[in-house]
């Protein structure tokens, strides 16, 4: 046998094997499909005899139609393969080896490919499996550690929980004896409190001669340098005459001058329409006088604050604590502070956490908010509507605190706002009380009412009064005696004042306002309460801050006793009175 018989013998036994395998496949297949054919067309059979009679017709006719065209397709193939066989024979055998040869090579890289295509396929369901093994393992693994570690942190949060709650339990120990401490000693201070101040009391009766006879030369000296002044001043103009009267050079000098001085009047007077179309007061605030006169308070507080949160990042009971202590220390005062705390604790609760370093800020936000619930927003002095009578103020206070000066400086702003002054000096009780009114008013340039020492304090208000509607004057600013809040009958003094002018002028004084000494710390609060039992005071002015260290008692006051303070004094010059901007201290006090 040639080599071209064996190769086309075995490529021919190839085809066949590879026919006869592909037909027991087929027959494989169409034996399966038949099978399922049958299962369906029984399951079919039986739901259409269940639902319809129709249906099971339909089947039958779909049964018969499928083997039909079974049939159909069988003799289509057997026709096919018989005019194969027949064109086979009648090729020639070039023509039949090359086509053998041909798709032998086809089906042999067929063959080849559905089983590059079969491994490939085995290979991926392998590697498939494999991961899918290895995945499981990987998620029972990450699942057995997961639980693992949750079990640890369940553990420390319960052992943290746990140490939590034994630190709070102490530290509500702690903080219940420091507060029975604090009682304690607030009690013992107030106990010492009251003894020095009757002990104050007794040596200021004991000394009041003696601070009597000191005003008295004083007053002498005051008025004896005056007449002095007032000499040197005729010689001056004496000798400034002869000499305009000698020299012509001179004369046009002083025409000059004079023009100049009309000029600045003129100007003084534009000025002054200006400030009437705005606030009173408005020209006098100086934002430079109002830092410096919180400097040492501001020192002071913010030095403690400093050393409170020294060395913490965080906002914490213990950080609290130590503010707490700062702020009761700068004469805050408790309740206030107290009401401060319970602020930023409440901003702590919201923001979920606060740092120190935003500690200022908050601090800072609070107070302005608690000044703006007591002091309202207002930041400008206006004088009500009073039906064209007189805007009438009394002022009261205790001895010291700056009363007198704090009237002076009150006439002088509002003459310089344009408005016309009339004082009255009602304060007949304390020796050269009169005469140091009248040197202000003098020193201002406002008319004043007096009757001397020892007259009756309701007679001098009730002639005040009667001038201020006779002259048509602006503001009336009535002096009361520098009285103790602890004197009853001097405190009843006060009801007897205001009886009379409401009689010349209905409700008449419009304001009350008390002068408290910003220097005295705690004792201002005490002043402040019985000040307020005594009579309806309606204005504050806190005097002497540029030379204290407590003016944090501005924010306790005007806080507790829910009054408005007015005013402050940062200074000793005469436009050193401020008005008190509710938001220009905040800013000066947290510079």
């Amino acid at each position: 046998m040639g080599f071209f018989d064996r190769l086309f013998g075995n490529k021919k036994k190839e085809e066949e094997l590879a026919k006869a395998k592909l037909a027991a496949e087929a027959a494989k297949k169409s034996e399966e499909e038949k099978l399922a054919k049958e299962a369906e067309e029984k399951r079919l059979a039986e739901e259409a005899a269940i639902k319809q009679a129709e249906q099971e017709a339909k089947a039958k006719l779909e049964q018969e139609f499928v083997q039909k065209s079974e049939e159909e397709k069988l003799a289509k193939e057997a026709g096919e393969k018989r005019l194969a066989e027949e064109a086979a024979t009648k090729q020639a055998e070039q023509e039949a080896k090359a086509k053998l040869e041909v798709e032998a090579t086809q089906k042999a890289e067929a063959e080849r490919l559905a089983k590059e295509a079969e491994e490939k396929r085995l290979a991926e369901e392998a590697a498939a499996k494999q991961a899918e093994q290895e995945a499981k393992a990987k998620l029972a693994a990450e699942a057995a550690k997961k639980s693992e570690e949750e079990k640890l942190a369940k553990e420390a949060e319960e052992k943290r929980l746990a140490e939590e709650a034994a630190i709070k339990q102490a530290e509500q120990e702690a903080k219940a004896k420091l507060e029975q401490e604090f009682v304690q000693k607030s009690e013992e201070e107030k106990l010492a409190k009251e003894a020095g101040e009757k002990r104050l009391a007794e040596e200021a009766a004991t000394k009041q001669a003696e601070q009597e006879a000191k005003a008295k030369l004083e007053v002498e000296a005051t008025q004896k340098a005056e007449a002095e002044r007032l000499a040197k001043e005729a010689e001056e103009k004496r000798l400034a005459e002869e000499a305009a009267a000698k020299q012509a050079e001179q004369e046009a000098k002083a025409k000059l001058e004079v023009e100049a001085a009309k000029k600045l009047e003129e100007e003084r007077q534009t000025k002054e329409a200006e400030n009437k179309s705005s606030g009173l007061f408005s020209r006098f605030f100086s934002k430079d006088k109002l830092d410096k006169g919180l400097e040492k308070s501001k020192e002071s507080l913010f030095s403690k604050l400093t050393r409170a949160v020294a060395g913490k990042s965080k906002v914490d009971e213990d950080v609290l604590d130590d503010l707490e202590e700062v702020l009761i220390t700068s004469d805050v005062g408790v309740d206030t502070t107290l009401k401060i705390i319970e602020r930023i604790e409440a901003r702590i609760a919201r923001d979920k956490y606060v740092g120190t370093a935003e500690l200022k800020q908050v601090l800072r936000e609070e107070i302005a908010a608690l000044l703006e619930e007591s002091s309202g927003k207002e930041t400008e002095i206006t004088l009500p509507d009073t039906s064209s009578e007189p805007y009438v103020i009394m002022v009261v206070g205790v001895n010291g605190v700056g009363k007198t000066t704090t009237i002076g400086k009150l006439a002088h702003q509002f003459k310089q706002s344009g408005k016309s002054v009339l004082l009255g000096a009602a304060d007949t009780f304390r020796a050269a009380a009169v005469d140091q009114l009248v040197i202000w008013a003098e020193r201002v340039g406002v008319p004043i009412v007096q009757q001397g020492m020892n007259a009756d304090p309701a007679s001098v208000a009730f002639d005040t009064l009667q001038s201020a509607k006779a002259q048509g004057s602006d503001v009336v600013i009535i002096d009361t005696a520098g009285r103790l809040h602890n004197k009853v009958n001097l405190m009843n003094e006060l009801t007897k004042i205001k009886t009379v002018m409401s009689k010349i002028i209905p409700n008449a004084p419009h304001e009350i306002l008390l002068v408290l000494d910003g220097s005295t710390g705690q004792n201002a609060f005490e002043q402040a309460k019985q000040f307020s039992i005594a009579t309806d005071i309606n204005a504050l002015a806190v005097t002497k801050l540029d030379g204290t260290a407590k003016g944090g008692v501005v924010i306790g006051i005007s806080d507790q006793f829910q009054i408005p303070v007015k005013y402050i004094g940062v200074g000793e010059g005469v436009e050193d009175l401020q008005v008190f901007n509710r938001q220009e201290f905040i800013d000066s006090f947290f510079k």
